[in-house]
């Protein structure tokens, strides 16, 4: 067997080579709408690989292929973006279809168009076609999701793609607005800045004229209804590094990359390779999307993690008691814009529906009693507003110049891009469109003065930007990413920087890293938190053979991995979760970060009496739940992710899976109650060196129909921490084939 250090993936692959074997037979279809055949090459993991001779022939291909693997995942992401739920759920769904409505892309349809690439309408209107075309060769038969629920899918547009609610969950600060002033008037300052610091520090100083009695947790139950999962009735933070030559043992950079979003069934991210004249990329996206968000191409990997940008602000309009279609803006009356809607809802007779918006933006809550009108600014509202359509010339790039330039055209969400290229250089961007303010933006503003108006956009080159840094590697991870000296504000509230610190602590250790050095780091669960609680725990005193005296032994010799079958991990979770209403009786529902949450522990004059008695209300609750026998106490007994199907049929839910880490390791496993339910469902490691020895995952399969082979087949893999090829060359992709199948015109 060829030596793991040469070939890494040999050690994290499904299978344990790639051998030639004879080819699968073909399957052909004949799909009206393509000008020429297209081939599709599908391998052992449920990849399509698509070779087309044009442009508009490869995406409609791609949105054949991803309406095929995925056409219920794709049916509801168009409904949740285009205000079309209540047609399928009922009356239950009219506030998000509100939203969804309200959000839209109002603006120049060109401009629209053009900012995402030149050829970006030729593009998003193939892949509606290709989506189209798969839904009219059904002939009326529906797909198990659909007969189970009794509606049938409905066709695209091209205009489909560009829905903007996907990007209000990750532009969420106008949620955190509305939350922070609750908290404000709760807390006071002194606590806030205390136990919520913003960074860089600036004072929580309300905004002049803001009346604390018009912010209600009312303001965003549409907001928060329209981005969350969808659920039909029934039984019901990222990472990214890269490393130059000189840190590799192939003397070029490897780029690994496992954003952090739902971990869901279906996968949030589909994986596709393109193949057609100015296209070879490979990589993942949502399916619902053409191209690819993440990957590389023939000269260039680039992988993202959010980076947090403030891109919203929440605007308190008054309203005239005498007309409410009147609101005050800078001394005068204005008219506030009316659209009427109708939207169908199942079961019942269609609602009309009044779409308001102000000069800020889209009205999402209006109070009669007390006059008010809540406005959302928000960058989604320009061209080129749609969330990764911009990935569209990110993946064509060829070099450093070409990458910035395509990233100066992405605007939502904001990202941290990671880059690296064949010629040995690596970068970073932090991408997307960042308004510049007079204030800080942490609070809700009153829209009456004309005080808070965004001036205008930072450009791409005051973005904090590197290229081929001296410590020769780039990490990011939702942390605070400003450089020294940094004069711009980008934010005040970021992901703790822990994951970033680990990462940071491998990659500095003075050694060459191989893809196989990578999987172990995506996977790592050691916690840096839990190794500051087990310094502070040198300094407790207790009872002498005591069992708090044993525990406390075991925690000083702790490796502080929080691995599935660690008892410790256990322990320490739950001691965590009983120690801050104890100490911060004042927070309710709110989450305090270990460090914020160790340093109220270490100023505590009652410190060791807090301890006791929450390390004893954690034995008794891990008693309650696992017994008295302490050798099933282990963190992956309670520490689990379920795969649920969406569609409420627990017939096609997956069994429930044991998992390592919170949400403060590499291995980011964050979820209430202990459950996993956010990390990377996909994960790529790129070798620039050979691309066909990069390596990935996307649990819990590539394609989402129930009982395919492919639909669960990557989750033991990814639960155990393997990996499986990415084959990039023609020559990789006929070995690894699986399946082939033949679109005719």
């Amino acid at each position: 067997m060829p030596h793991p250090r040469r070939f890494p993936w040999l050690l994290f692959a499904f299978l344990p080579a790639l051998p030639v074997h004879s080819a699968p037979p073909t399957k052909e279809v004949t799909l009206p709408g393509l000008r020429q055949p297209v081939e599709i090459l599908r391998d052992r993991w449920g990849v399509p690989h698509i070779y087309a001779a044009n442009t508009a022939d490869l995406f409609f291909a791609q949105g054949y292929i991803a309406a095929a693997d995925r056409l219920f995942q794709l049916d509801v992401w168009r409904r949740t973006g285009t205000g079309k739920l209540s047609e399928v759920l009922g009356p239950s769904a009219l506030a998000r279809d509100r939203i969804a409505r309200l959000v839209r892309y109002r603006g120049d349809w060109n401009q629209e168009w053009k900012s995402y690439s030149p050829d970006a309408k030729q593009i998003a209107s193939s892949f509606a076609g290709g989506i189209n075309a798969y839904i009219r060769a059904l002939h009326g038969k529906r797909p198990p999701e659909f007969e189970w629920l009794n509606f049938d899918p409905g066709l695209w547009a091209p205009e489909d793609v560009t829905a903007r609610v996907a990007g209000l969950l990750m532009t969420g600060n106008a949620l955190s607005e509305v939350s922070r002033t609750l908290d404000f008037v709760r807390l006071g300052p002194a606590a806030m800045e205390r136990l919520f610091p913003p960074d860089p520090p600036v004072a929580l100083e309300l905004p002049q004229g803001l009346d604390l009695s018009d912010v209600t947790v009312a303001i965003m139950k549409d907001y928060t209804a329209a981005i969350g999962s969808v659920r039909f009735p029934g039984e019901q933070g990222s990472n990214n590094w890269v490393v130059d030559g000189t840190l590799s043992v192939t003397g070029k950079p490897i780029l690994a990359n496992d954003p952090h979003r739902p971990v869901q069934l279906p996968s949030l991210r589909k994986t596709v390779h393109l193949v057609a004249p100015g296209w070879d990329v490979i990589g993942a996206g949502e399916p619902a999307l053409p191209g690819v968000a993440l990957g590389h191409n023939e000269n260039i990997a680039f992988g993202f993690t959010i980076v947090g940008i403030d891109q919203q602000d929440l605007y308190v309009e008054k309203l005239n008691p005498a007309n409410p279609d009147e609101y005050r803006y800078r001394g005068e009356w204005r008219k506030l814009t009316v659209e009427h809607a109708s939207i169908a809802v199942r079961g019942a007779s269609p609602r009309m529906v009044d779409l308001k918006y102000t000069l800020h933006g889209p009205v999402i809550y209006e109070d009669d009693a007390r006059h008010r009108a809540y406005a959302l600014k928000w960058v989604g509202e320009q061209a080129g507003g749609a969330g990764y359509l911009a990935a569209l010339s990110l993946a064509r790039a060829a070099n450093w110049s070409q990458f910035k330039s395509a990233v100066s055209a992405y605007k939502v969400p904001s990202e941290n891009l990671v880059y690296a290229d064949k010629q040995g250089n690596i970068g970073w961007i932090a991408a997307g469109l960042a308004p510049v303010r007079g204030w800080s933006g942490l609070f809700p503003v009153p829209g009456d003065t004309g005080a808070y108006e965004w001036s205008r956009y930072l450009t791409v080159d005051e973005h904090p930007i590197e290229f081929n840094p001296p410590r020769h590697f780039i990490a990011t991870a939702n942390h605070k990413i400003l450089p020294p000296h940094y004069n711009h504000v980008l934010s005040y509230y970021w992901a703790a920087p822990t994951r970033y610190e680990r990462i940071a602590e491998v990659l500095s250790s003075g050694r060459k890293f191989d893809l196989a050095d990578f999987a172990r780091l995506q996977q790592d669960a050691v916690s840096l938190p839990a190794r500051r609680f087990v310094e502070f725990l040198k300094t407790w005193k207790t009872e002498p053979n005591s069992e708090a005296a044993r525990i406390r032994q075991q925690f000083l010799a702790w490796d502080c991995n929080l691995s599935a079958g660690s008892s410790l991990a256990l322990i320490y979770e739950f001691w965590l979760s009983k120690l801050q209403p104890k100490l911060l009786q004042s927070i309710r529902g709110a989450h305090v970060e270990p460090a914020i949450l160790q340093r109220e522990l270490a100023a505590s004059p009652n410190s060791g009496r807090i301890l006791s008695e929450s390390l004893n209300e954690a034995l008794a609750a891990i008693r309650a739940q696992l017994g008295n026998d302490p050798s099933r106490w282990t963190w992956g007994s309670v520490h689990q992710i379920r795969f649920q199907h969406p569609s409420g049929n627990r017939k096609w839910d997956l069994p429930a899976v044991a998992r390592s880490g919170d949400a403060y390791t590499v291995n980011a496993t964050s979820g209430a109650n202990f459950q996993q339910t956010n990390g990377a469902s996909y994960r790529q490691i790129i070798d620039v060196s050979n691309w066909d020895r990069s390596i990935m995952t996307n649990v819990p399969g590539e394609v989402a129909i129930p009982g395919d082979k492919h639909y669960a087949d990557l989750v033991d893999g990814w639960a155990a921490g393997r990996y499986h090829p990415m084959p990039f060359s023609r020559q990789a992709v006929e070995a690894a084939a699986g399946e082939r199948i033949l679109l005719k015109p």
